[in-house]
């Protein structure tokens, strides 16, 4: 029974170390993932504050990206919190670990250092036979024999368990040392990333009073802004109501001929649909413009043009791709947005502006994760700017992007 309840107490011991250090690999993978995408979008965003001109359009741009900065840094501050906060919680666990793996020792070393001192006492065979012939009944006779018999091989036994209860202790002790140097380590990283931190929101301070100075010339800019937005939202109605109808006249001999409408393909848009929340991200970077109605960053109670979808800063050449399979319907050039490629999906459209180079062309059939050509850079900012339509309605990108 001794013996049982010792097994079970070793096996409980060592599921508890498997199944902290288990959840701490995983938990630190993650946060680790996390960060480093983080990071990666920092990165991006900084480059293209640092390409930007110091006009004051661009000044209203460099703004948005510098808050953008901002808010990834208080998040990857905010995860070396809960990263710190995971080592600390990790290391009392494996303090408690430790404790009760000394105690383990200490209670396997006093039942050893007492069989060697019933050994010792019982090495003479004549003691071991009068041990034996005074007992009571054969019965005890018996279990007094095997005990003699036994006590060499409970010795050897009982020694290998103090081996290993020592050596599982040294390891988790390194274990230990290795947590408090990581987390150490990472709040050196935490005090650094703060200071950073710190110095963007000056920057952005900055640049708020430079915009209060030059009001009227944002405006101007912000017009000009507008009738570009206005001319693109035109151009895509325009591609997307002939797709759904489909109707183009052939013109022949002076005489203009209708084709017949081509059907939607329901299934496919069905498959779309039901991939809501799930497709792919066309390219890996921060959002830093969303959908919907926005206002200035600086005047609040001024709109700012209604976004039909949402802008994903890039490094420069980054490849495009096509978030779901669908056919190529056509490719425009817009004013301040480049190359810009429609795909239809049944009755569903997904929309790719700020293109540099295009490696489709109208009529293409691509599939999912299909590069579509590669992002353009425009007065210094490198900028996917992706729509999605259902029918002739704007539905926000992000809803239909699977989470990150």
């Amino acid at each position: 029974m001794m013996r049982c309840f010792k097994g079970i107490f070793i096996a409980l011991i060592l599921s508890m170390t498997v199944g902290v250090a288990t959840g701490y690999s995983q938990d630190t993978k993650a946060q680790e993932a996390k960060k480093a995408r983080l990071q990666k979008e920092i990165a991006i965003l900084d480059s293209q504050i640092k390409a930007i001109a110091s006009k004051s359009a661009s000044a209203v741009n460099k703004l948005s990206l510098i808050r953008k900065k901002v808010d990834a840094r208080k998040e990857l501050v905010a995860e070396s919190d809960r990263q710190i906060a995971g080592f600390s919680s990790s290391i009392a666990a494996k303090e408690e670990e430790i404790k009760v793996l000394q105690a383990r020792l200490d209670t396997l070393s006093d039942y050893y250092e007492r069989l060697v001192r019933g050994a010792y006492k019982n090495r003479n065979a004549k003691v071991w036979y009068m041990y034996i012939l005074a007992s009571d009944d054969l019965g005890q006779a018996f279990r007094r024999y095997g005990y003699l018999r036994d006590l060499s091989k409970q010795m050897n036994i009982q020694a290998q368990r103090i081996i290993e209860t020592r050596d599982t202790l040294e390891k988790q002790t390194a274990a230990l040392a290795e947590m408090k140097k990581e987390a150490e380590s990472l709040r050196k990283e935490r005090l650094s990333e703060v200071g950073k931190l710190q110095a963007e929101q000056n920057d952005s301070q900055q640049l708020v009073n430079q915009l209060k100075k030059d009001k009227k010339k944002y405006q101007q800019d912000l017009t000009k802004k507008q009738r570009e937005v206005e001319a693109l939202n035109r151009e895509i109605q325009r591609i997307i109501q002939q797709a759904l109808e489909d109707k183009g006249s052939k013109k022949g001999s002076g005489k203009a001929t209708t084709k017949p409408a081509k059907p939607i393909d329901y299934t496919l848009a069905k498959q779309f649909e039901a991939n809501k929340g799930k497709l792919p991200w066309p390219a890996d970077g921060p959002v830093v413009e969303h959908f919907g109605q926005r206002y200035h960053p600086v005047y609040t109670n001024l709109k700012l043009p209604f976004n039909n979808g949402i802008s994903i800063a890039l490094a420069q050449g980054t490849s495009v791709k096509a978030v779901f399979d669908g056919e190529v319907k056509q490719i425009v050039v817009m004013p301040g947005y480049n190359k810009c490629i429609l795909v239809q999906h049944g009755n569903y459209f997904s929309f790719y502006c700020k293109m540099g180079s295009v490696s489709v062309k109208a009529g293409d059939k691509v599939k999912t994760g299909q590069s579509l050509g590669t992002v353009d850079t425009i007065g210094g900012e490198t900028q996917l700017h992706l729509q999605i339509w259902s029918g002739k309605n704007p539905q926000n990108p992000e809803t239909w992007l699977r989470p990150r």
